[in-house]
């Protein structure tokens, strides 16, 4: 058996042992205040790493190009508390903008 084989024969029995054990946490155990408020911000910090990894690098290299640009125009518009719309076509423009000049 190849070593990529055993690779996803291990993650996959891993990923299933956890799904079972979190099946298995007593209610009371999640019905904690403390508890809830971290489950609350996982998807947020999921999404926040998701998106930073993908906006500087490439590969095996971090790299500072135009989806920076339109990260900033996302965060500015966020700041500014601006409607989902227009942080998403503003993050599009900026970015554009700065494809188009070549940064």
């Amino acid at each position: 058996m190849s070593p990529q084989w055993i690779a996803v024969i291990g993650t996959s029995s891993l990923a299933f042992a956890l799904k079972y054990i979190g099946h298995s946490v007593p209610e009371s155990w999640l019905a904690h205040p403390r508890i809830q408020r971290i489950n609350a911000l996982i998807p947020i910090v999921l999404l926040t790493a998701l998106v930073t990894v993908n906006a500087v690098t490439t590969k095996t290299k971090i790299i500072f190009d135009h989806r920076v640009a339109g990260l900033a125009v996302a965060i500015t518009a966020l700041v500014l508390k601006l409607p989902f719309p227009v942080i998403v076509i503003g993050a599009a423009v900026g970015s554009a903008i700065a494809y188009h000049f070549g940064y």
